[in-house]
């Protein structure tokens, strides 16, 4: 991006030529630098971390520790989406109706609220015992879900996972660091970003065929009890989790080597008062205030309903505390100055925003699409999203190759936003009788641009931070998906509630409302007479195509993140405007010298 006062490289040139040749051991002769130009690495011009890069591990050992922390991160991004498919069963077991929401926010909650006090521990103390102690806590969780004699027990094992969840993703990212020098790092980003994005995508079609029969429909007595008899079998959270878990704590702990932390030494007081606890102390309960407005509202209680004007009120003044401790409180501050300044930073976390928050309501809604509109099973339904699957693998994949050849990042935030918007703009025009191709072709054109933009703000907290401040990029990163995914995904549910219930109202075709919000999509053609049917699929269409709509808006607001990032390269390159990432002014002299004489 272009730098006003950085003025033309001829005027560089000319200034840099006459400046006076800089000392090291002696004077810069024209044969001195012309040798340093061939033999000494320009590190002026490299990233802030180039410069404070650790020793890499060796490539067989960089390849088994990346299998394990992508197999970590295949966990948690599948436990957050896998347990829509169980809610009906544990509505059944637990007779906990009241306790539906908590089930998956119970998970986002813990997860929003210790990303960025995690993120500091890592600074800490050894990445890889932190990593290790994230994982076993994933576990407990797990084995806590899966085991579940109550409602109550499901809703703990959920929190407890998402608090290991919190550290496994900001911790994969910090190893990744560790592990992988940065000019080679965005291709294992990619693959990061598709395990993500496969898992999310997969998770409900992984739970639909390990629990085929749960469908909020009235069942037999014979189908009841099968249920009942296989309590505690684990289908409340993923079947392979403690397994993989396993085989990624045997890695971590035998092959990957440690290294020293970015902070380490200091006590506990020192350490404590590091973690920002004031502001943790605002930050905590207004992410809970926030995510429980929108669980509630709605459903609970009603929008105007002076808990849900509490809840926000409150989430706004200690939203407003949170700010005010970072700004006068700049020496312990979670967000620093020099981090939260940054231009890229701020465009990475809004990419990171719209991009995360539109593939995740499309990814709840596209399967409710194919039940209830096109009549298929739940497990079919997973299946027709596929095409988005395997395009926004494609995706991820090839946006991580293209940087790692071209050293740029920037050019794939630009196709992403091109790209998704057109595909998530066709996807808002379905109606029964859209043909497969069209379906087909338009997921292909939406997984394809997600997958192009999806990392390109955790590569730019990578590129444009110096090594120490990471962490907390990462995890800012990390943050803002996570709460954006939960926020829009309240945001999709209410669209998607109030436009069908107004439309039945309005339309008058004699069904109860509450009646179709209770039904579960796959169910629809068979709760309703056949006379109503065809009316009711044109207003249950139009309502999931309102959320599609709210997926196109977040997809179109991407751009305005694009455009923000700043033109750096992962290879140390200047970028093409020439002046965010202009070496210091000694150093240009120097540069330029070595190219000229």
């Amino acid at each position: 991006m272009a730098n006003s006062t950085q003025g033309s490289p001829a005027a560089t040139v000319s200034k840099t030529t006459d400046a006076k040749p800089i000392e090291r051991s002696g004077s810069l002769t024209s044969s001195d630098a012309d040798m340093k130009s061939q033999t000494m690495p320009n590190d002026a011009a490299k990233p802030p971390e180039a410069n404070d890069e650790p020793e890499y591990p060796p490539t067989k050992e960089r390849i088994v520790v990346m299998i394990a922390i992508l197999l970590a991160i295949f966990l948690i991004a599948l436990d957050r989406t896998i347990i829509a498919t169980a809610i009906p069963k544990m509505t059944d077991e637990f007779h906990s109706l009241d306790d539906i929401g908590w089930y998956g926010s119970a998970f986002m909650l813990t997860t929003c609220c210790f990303q960025l006090l995690l993120g500091r521990v890592y600074t800490f103390y050894t990445p890889k015992y932190i990593f290790l102690i994230m994982i076993v806590v994933f576990e407990i969780g797990s084995a806590v879900c899966g085991a579940a004699p109550s409602s109550i027990a499901v809703i703990i094992g959920r929190a407890i996972q998402g608090i290991g969840a919190a550290g496994i993703m900001a911790g994969g990212i910090i190893l990744m660091v560790n592990t992988i020098p940065l000019d080679v790092r965005p291709k294992w980003m990619g693959l990061f970003g598709a395990t993500f994005g496969v898992a999310s995508v997969v998770g409900p079609l992984i739970g639909n065929s390990s629990s085929p029969d749960l469908l909020p429909v009235a069942d037999s007595e014979q189908a009841v009890h099968s249920r009942r008899t296989r309590l505690g079998d684990g289908v409340f959270t993923s079947p392979v989790n403690l397994p993989i878990g396993g085989i990624v704590l045997a890695i971590i702990v035998f092959i990957l080597k440690p290294t020293p932390p970015l902070q380490g030494g200091l006590t506990i007081r020192q350490q404590v008062a590091k973690l920002d606890l004031l502001g943790e102390l605002c930050l905590l309960p207004a992410v809970i205030c926030l995510l429980l407005a929108l669980q509630w509202g709605g459903s609970s209680y009603r929008w105007n309903d002076p808990v849900e004007i509490a809840l926000f009120v409150l989430f706004a003044v200690l939203a407003i505390g949170f700010v005010l401790v970072q700004i006068f409180m700049p020496k312990t501050a979670t967000l620093p100055g020099r981090v939260m300044n940054n231009q890229s930073i701020l465009a990475g976390m809004f990419l990171t925003v719209c991009i995360g928050s539109a593939m995740l309501s499309f990814t709840y809604f596209l399967p409710i699409w194919f039940q209830a509109i096109k009549g298929t099973s739940a497990v079919q339904s997973g299946i027709n999203t596929i095409p988005m699957v395997l395009a926004l693998v494609v995706g991820n994949i090839g946006s991580g190759q293209i940087t790692g050849r071209i050293g740029y990042y920037t050019s794939q935030a630009y196709a992403s936003v091109v790209i998704m918007p057109i595909g998530a703009g066709l996807i808002t025009t379905f109606k029964p009788t859209t043909s497969s191709s069209a379906w087909i072709g338009y997921q292909v054109l939406f997984g394809v641009g997600v997958g192009l933009g999806m990392q390109q703000g955790n590569m730019a907290a990578q590129t444009v931070l110096a090594r120490k401040d990471v962490p907390i990029g990462v995890s800012l990163m990390m943050l803002w998906q996570n709460l954006g995914g939960a926020v829009f995904i309240s945001v999709s549910q209410n669209i998607f509630n109030s436009h069908l219930v107004s439309s039945l109202v309005k339309q008058n075709i004699g069904l109860n409302p509450e009646q179709i919000l209770n039904t579960g999509a796959t169910s629809l053609r068979s709760a309703v007479p056949a006379d109503n049917l065809p009316a009711l699929l044109i207003i249950y269409n139009s309502a999931v195509r309102q959320v599609f709509v709210l997926g196109t808006i977040l997809s179109c607001l991407a751009v305005l993140g694009a455009a923000g990032l700043e033109w750096r390269s992962v290879k140390g390159k200047q970028g093409p405007g020439g002046g965010k990432v202009a070496p210091a002014p000694e150093k240009i002299s120097e540069d330029v010298v070595s190219e000229k004489v």
